[in-house]
C-alpha cells in the first residue's frame, strides 16, 4: 500500500520488502499526450503506426540485445516525443528523500553487519587463514 501524501509521484517498499518501487504517473501522461499529439497529423500517424508495428514485432519475438530500445526510440522519434522526465519541486524533493530513506532502511536491513556473522563451523577456516593469509592479488591492469 502506498502511504505517500502524493502517490502519483512516490517511492515505496516493494511487496517482498527487498526492493523499492518508483511511481511517476506524470511520465505516462506526458508520453500518451505526446503520442496522441503526433497522431493528429496524417503523415506522422502513418510513421507512428509503422514504428508501433515494428515495436510489436520485437516485443512478440525474441529480440536481440538493444533491439527493443531501438524500436522504442523509433516510436519516440516518429511521434516527436521528448525525454521522459518529471520536474520535482523542492517540497517534493524533501518528501521523496524521506520516502527513499524509509525504503533504504527496509531493503538494506539484511546487509548491515552480514559480514560480521561468524558461524562456529567456520572457526577452523578463520584460524587457518589467520595463520596463513592468502597472497595479495596482483593488479593485472598494470601489466
Amino acid at each position: 500500500m502506498n502511504e505517500s501524501s502524493k502517490p502519483q509521484l512516490s517511492i515505496t517498499v516493494g511487496s517482498n520488502r527487498l526492493h523499492g518501487v518508483v511511481r511517476a504517473d506524470r511520465i505516462r501522461l506526458d508520453t500518451l499526450t505526446q503520442l496522441v499529439t503526433g497522431w493528429a497529423d496524417e503523415k506522422t500517424r502513418e510513421e507512428i503506426i509503422a514504428a508501433l508495428d515494428e515495436l510489436a514485432a520485437v516485443v512478440a519475438g525474441t529480440g536481440r540485445e538493444g533491439e527493443l530500445d531501438a524500436a522504442v526510440e523509433q516510436v519516440e522519434d516518429a511521434a516527436g516525443m521528448e525525454t521522459a522526465q518529471v520536474e520535482v519541486k523542492a517540497p517534493d524533493v524533501r518528501r521523496l528523500l524521506a520516502e527513499v530513506t524509509v525504503v533504504e532502511r527496509v531493503t538494506s536491513r539484511f546487509q548491515q553487519g552480514a559480514s560480521e556473522i561468524k558461524h562456529p563451523a567456520m572457526r577452523p577456516t578463520r584460524q587457518f587463514l589467520k595463520a596463513q593469509p592468502l597472497p595479495e592479488q596482483q593488479d593485472r591492469r598494470s601489466a
